[in-house]
């Protein structure tokens, strides 16, 4: 058997700062889903690039400097396509996984599940009680020869998947003026009530900390990590 890839939450040792490692890391992220997106073009598989990749490409077209570096890649495909872009992305270095009934992509046998490309299928349902489908690969355009869901589509699934990267890409969208109120009225009552939760909550600081800190995954923040000293001081103000 092949071997598993590592624990991403097992104890690691602190190295020194570098600002190569940090270049290096937000690159990678870009190489991976260019090499992805190449494969499944060259097999002709319809595709869409969602999560933080995607809302990097909208902030871009309004404020670049509120672009945040996306952690990892997501796509939207189209279950009926999996079995060929398995074999389309296989050509390339990627290794499929499924886990809890979540479809990924290593890259390479001894890849990470945080390094992973996420796969979620167009016009499935997001939850046990089928309340949200995702949106189609046909909703989104092609940006600097890459196909990303247009914004529309992808605020419905990011409100529809609604875990924490969800909600900070929404909250950026809302403070660049590309989302702003008018836009509930336009969403389903259950995905209009979580954009309003939204707006009531504009900092989300203590919500975002207190869930990275349950994850295990207390650190990137625009590329940079959250101090130890800094996390127990918010902590002791917050649990006070």
């Amino acid at each position: 058997m092949p071997d598993e890839p590592a624990n991403d939450h097992a104890a690691t040792a602190y190295g020194p700062i570098s600002w190569e490692r940090m270049i290096r890391a937000v690159e990678k992220v870009k190489e991976r889903l260019t090499r992805a997106v190449r494969a499944l073009e060259a097999a002709g598989i319809p595709y869409a690039v969602a999560g933080g990749n995607a809302a990097a490409t909208l902030i871009a077209r309004v404020d670049e400097s509120a672009v945040r570096n996306a952690r990892d890649v997501e796509i939207l495909l189209r279950r009926v396509d999996l079995a060929r872009a398995t074999e389309s992305l296989a050509s390339v270095g990627f290794v499929h996984r499924q886990e809890n009934g979540k479809d990924f992509f290593l890259d390479g046998p001894g890849g990470r599940k945080r390094q992973a490309v996420r796969i979620v299928f167009a016009c499935e349902a997001l939850s046990p009680e089928r309340l949200f489908l995702a949106p189609d690969v046909a909703e989104s355009e092609v940006v600097a020869g890459i196909r990303v869901l247009v914004a529309e589509a992808f605020v419905r699934l990011a409100l529809a998947m609604y875990r924490l990267d969800d909600r900070v890409d929404l909250r950026d969208l809302i403070d660049v003026g590309i989302v702003d109120s008018t836009w509930c009225a336009r969403l389903p009552a259950a995905l209009a009530e979580r954009l309003r939760e939204l707006f009531k909550n504009p900092e989300m600081e203590e919500t975002s900390v207190l869930e990275k800190i349950q994850e295990g995954e207390i650190e990137i923040a625009q590329g940079r990590g959250i101090p130890h000293e800094e996390v127990e001081r918010k902590l002791a103000r917050w649990l006070a």
